[in-house]
């Protein structure tokens, strides 16, 4: 039975979580930790997490940028393996996070979806085929209009997937209001929306001449987030330290 700690329980996801973890036989909640709390889940709740004193396998983190350094740090003191599902993460949060991967397993995803992640390797073949072919790349997100972040942490993946394997050629281009030019083929066009309840929408597009081919992904509940998160705490629990993300689990399941 592996025991979690779920650091953000009284928040949309960690609800969410808490209850796939109720019923599923391998899973059991250890503990939450929330400022807020009103005694209504079945497992202690702490109000901060230097005050957690109990032993767990692995914990899920889906909290805010602004607790994560102590997060990481009571992970690493312990070594306690932690899936981190936050987002908005400054670049020294992201070298500490890297440092605590010496410590203990840490597993860090911009989106925790197992399609989108799916995606992200598909999108490499992709890149390889028509992007030599001149085709252009555009990337258009979708989210609900309480999302503070913009472009979204998964369209930054998603570009990074292209073009990482493009060997890093290509530009980020995130408004073109102030251009006035034809579109230069090493770049990669980032547009976002937000409105509404939008849980979260993907479009890769790669367009060509007389030809498009688009990658779509459409999240319609924050259960797709929940059951990755679930999926890598059981692929973390146990795993030595280092730094892990989804496509290790994605591999681990296609064994």
């Amino acid at each position: 039975m592996i025991r979690i700690i779920m650091n953000g329980c009284n928040g949309r996801m960690g609800q969410v979580i808490s209850a796939m973890v109720a019923e599923d036989p391998e899973l059991t909640m250890a503990a939450g930790i929330d400022p807020k709390d009103d005694g209504h889940n079945a497992y202690p709740v702490f109000s901060d997490i230097t005050l957690c004193n109990v032993e767990a396998d692995c914990l899920i983190d889906f909290s805010t940028a602004s607790v994560v350094d102590r997060m990481i740090d009571y992970c690493a003191e312990r070594g306690l393996p932690c899936v981190l599902c936050t987002t908005g993460l400054s670049g020294e949060q992201i070298d500490r996070v890297k440092e605590a991967s010496q410590k203990t397993a840490i597993l860090r995803s911009a989106n925790m979806s197992l399609g989108i992640n799916l995606l992200l390797k598909l999108l490499k073949k992709a890149a390889d085929v028509l992007a030599p072919a001149g085709f252009d790349i555009e990337i258009l997100e979708k989210h609900h209009n309480r999302k503070l972040d913009a472009p979204s942490g998964t369209a930054l993946a998603l570009a990074d997937s292209i073009n990482g394997e493009l060997g890093g050629a290509y530009e980020y281009v995130f408004d073109r209001s102030g251009r006035r030019q034809q579109r230069p083929q090493k770049e990669i066009g980032i547009s976002a929306v937000r409105g509404g309840t939008i849980v979260g929408e993907h479009d890769v597009i790669f367009a060509g001449t007389d030809e498009v081919v688009t990658f779509s992904h459409t999240a319609y509940s924050r259960a797709v987030f929940g059951r990755g998160a679930v999926q890598a705490a059981k692929y973390l629990a146990g795993k030595p330290a280092g730094l892990y993300d989804m496509s290790d689990v994605i591999e681990d399941i296609l064994k």
